[in-house]
């Protein structure tokens, strides 16, 4: 038998991959799964929820013929495509129009705020991500990663405010169990709670003191190649619990010139931003993490993540009020990190060639009203909201929808919370293969397999 440094042998540490997986080891759960048909695409989402509804005028439809107090407040920008417009403040994105799609006749339903594109399964009540993680398993077999995550400002600075579960519960899993549940790093302010794994909390101190252990380990096994002959499925064991997860959620181990071009922070400095609003706490949050929060999603992509659910608290909603900016210095707040932050990433992916892997959902849970107050804010509306998709292998480049000449309503057939749901689970998995899976839910089967997509986008 192979000895390690500290009288360790190779078979007792790779038997810690059967720490969290009640008694079944790493490498044949690895084994078993490489062998058998797989539902799971190699496909990520990553959903950035622009949490109070943004406008869709000032946004991705202008709508520059129509009367002042109506069309955009902003004003308009050209855009790749021709003929296409969005919102001034957009003008990073708008010149990657080509890259992007956007949905014109999207309507949530209701203007109540809440969560519902990402929780629209009425049945279950459940986060789309959690949908996602009961046919795919909670955790990437070949890193240890989560499946389903939301990261919320926290995560990327522990000095910003936790996950505003106010108007809806993003860890929501209805009656799939906590276990399905978002994996939060500092969404709540109890890191080291999200963090734990599953393991009884007799063993919890011996765990600390086996990781100190297998750090030590690490060099050792680098310095003598002590994984020569054994199989890929117990080297890839040996490597996750070796190598954890951890890295994936530290920005530090990322090139700082890429957090750099991620960076939100210089755009919407605090002492610019007006403190007679009630949100400016919220506003601040925004524009110091929303880069970074897009940043840590894509690493987490990379690292077997399927669902990502990224949002930064309560901005998009422009009242004119004592809470909520106008549209106008609103757009400046908010619209400004969206632009920067949405663009850095596309681009991003693009160099690394994740064009295919990752699909980007960019929506609020409702839109705002055609006409501006007269305060200068537009108020709560479900008849219309703006929607954006990057990525993911689809068609990409084209303006689906139309809308009516007020903004206000679909012109063309409405896209739904319901469309925008089966886009997203026939990007992550194979309809016809979920079908054929034993012990899976009737409803969770059922939300998962049927539906239609948007059209256009598959």
């Amino acid at each position: 038998m192979l000895t390690l440094c500290d009288n360790h042998s190779r078979r007792s540490f790779l038997s810690v991959g059967s720490l969290a997986l009640g008694g079944l080891t790493l490498p044949g759960l690895l084994a078993s799964r490489a062998n058998a048909a797989s539902p799971i695409r190699d496909k990520s989402v990553i959903f950035l929820f622009m949490h109070g509804g943004p406008p869709q005028a000032e946004t991705f439809d202008p709508k520059m013929t129509a009367p002042v107090g109506v069309r955009s407040v902003t004003g308009e920008v050209k855009t790749t495509l021709k003929g296409v417009t969005y919102g001034a403040t957009l003008k990073k994105l708008a010149k990657l129009a080509h890259k992007v799609s956007v949905v014109r006749s999207f309507t949530t339903g209701s203007g109540a705020h809440d969560i519902k594109p990402i929780m629209c399964n009425e049945t279950l009540r459940a986060n789309m991500g959690s949908l996602y993680a009961r046919v795919a398993g909670t955790n990437d077999p070949a890193t240890g990663m989560p499946k389903n995550v939301a990261l919320f400002p926290r995560a990327v600075d522990p000095e910003r405010q936790p996950g505003n579960m106010k108007f809806g519960k993003f860890t929501a899993t209805g009656p799939l169990g906590s276990a399905y549940a978002p994996f939060m790093p500092g969404g709540d302010g109890k890191l080291q709670q999200n963090m734990k794994l599953n393991v009884p909390r007799t063993r919890l101190g011996d765990r600390r003191l086996l990781l100190k252990q297998l750090d030590q380990l690490r060099r050792s096994v680098d310095d003598t190649d002590a994984l020569a002959g054994v199989d890929r499925f117990h080297e890839q064991a040996f490597d996750t619990i070796l190598g954890g997860v951890a890295d994936a959620f530290d920005l530090s181990n990322e090139d700082p010139r890429v957090v750099a071009a991620y960076d939100t922070a210089p755009l919407v400095r605090p002492e610019n931003i007006s403190r007679k609003w009630n949100n400016y706490n919220n506003y601040v949050d925004n524009a110091k993490t929303l880069g970074k929060l897009l940043l840590m999603a894509r690493r987490l992509c990379e690292s077997g993540c399927g669902f990502v659910t990224v949002t930064t608290n309560f901005v998009w909603d422009m009242h004119a009020d004592k809470n909520n900016a106008t549209i106008d210095e609103g757009m400046r707040y908010c619209g400004i990190p969206f632009d920067h932050a949405v663009s850095a990433f596309i681009q991003d992916c693009e160099s690394r060639g994740l064009g295919e892997k990752i699909l980007l959902v960019c929506c609020g849970e409702m839109g705002r009203t055609p006409k501006v107050n007269a305060k200068g804010g537009r108020d709560h509306w479900g008849g219309l909201a703006p929607l954006l998709l990057y990525g993911g292998g689809l068609n990409m480049g084209q303006v689906i929808g139309k809308s009516s000449k007020d903004v206000g309503e679909p012109k063309s057939t409405p896209i739904t919370n319901r469309h925008l749901l089966t886009t997203v689970m026939q990007t992550l998995l194979d309809p016809g293969q979920v079908r054929l899976m034993s012990g899976i839910p009737t409803d969770v089967a059922r939300i998962v397999t049927s539906g239609k997509p948007i059209p256009g986008l598959m």
